[in-house]
């Protein structure tokens, strides 16, 4: 009459356990190169880089996502398939920063900061003409 019974699914485990064993899966840094290409070029075709920068807009912080080629032409895609690829990259990379501006190059399999992006000093989002 009174036996226990689970209610709801354990997610918080699931997950470590499902991360823990893709790791062990892919064991080697290539194979995670080869994988994270196609995963991309499945969401946009011809997608070899992407670019993620937090951005402010009427005081409300969003993720610009930029999706290129190897020639650094944009990738046609639309707003699910950019959600997507940056989605796809917070899960591969869970510790990195993703407050600072960063790229991603399906080539190499490198995360690095983009120097390039406008510093916050300059306070570029604040501009009167941006806001028109």
């Amino acid at each position: 009459m009174n036996t226990p019974q689970r209610t709801r699914a354990l997610r918080a485990a699931a997950a470590i356990h499902g991360a823990r064993n893709a790791r062990q899966r892919i064991a080697t840094r290539a194979k995670f190169v080869r994988i994270m290409a196609a995963q991309l070029d499945a969401i946009a075709p011809g997608t070899v880089r992407v670019a993620v920068a937090p951005v402010t807009v009427e005081d409300r912080t969003r993720t610009w996502v930029e999706l290129t080629d190897h020639d650094g032409r944009a990738v046609t895609a639309d707003r699910d398939a950019h959600r997507a690829a940056h989605g796809l990259l917070i899960r591969a990379f869970p510790a990195a920063d993703w407050s600072v501006p960063r790229i991603y190059d399906a080539r190499t399999g490198d995360l690095t900061v983009n120097n390039h992006a406008a510093p916050t000093a300059l306070s570029l989002d604040d501009v009167e003409e941006a806001s028109q």
